[in-house]
């Protein structure tokens, strides 16, 4: 896939999130391909990477997730984000929340992904979520 047509690959993939459809998000996936999100066993499948996506969109309802950069990595892409929301539920306490991260992305013959591996900071994540950040 040349660059360009990753960038608008990774553009569609931030949107997806942002639509609260899960299955929007599953459908950047070839269909045995995985999401691994830290130290969490990956999410195999459209079905399952689905589940996934929605507990985050459940958790933050007005979700945004925005591109932020692309950046070769040997054989595979870090897709480098921003996500910006409030957790209200479920047992949230309303705080906002702002953490960038990556999905390190191994793209299939079919131009979907078949492996993702995502990481960002799970201690500041935490933090957020008990005491937010200043909303933007």
């Amino acid at each position: 896939m040349t660059s360009d047509k990753l960038t608008q690959f990774a553009k569609r993939y931030a949107e997806a999130w942002c639509s609260h459809n899960p299955e929007r998000v599953a459908a950047f996936f070839g269909e045995n391909g995985s999401l691994k999100v830290n130290d969490k066993a990956p999410a195999i499948g459209r079905a399952a990477i689905a589940k996934e996506a929605q507990a985050f969109m459940t958790t933050f309802p007005d979700m945004i997730v925005t591109f932020d950069k692309l950046e070769p990595c040997g054989d595979a892409t870090a897709f480098h984000w921003i996500l910006t929301g409030t957790n209200p539920g479920p047992g949230g306490i309303g705080k906002h929340v702002r953490i960038s991260g990556f999905e390190l992305w191994k793209i299939d013959n079919n131009g979907l992904v078949a492996e993702s591996r995502g990481h960002f900071d799970a201690a500041e994540y935490d933090r957020q979520l008990k005491h937010g950040v200043e909303p933007l």
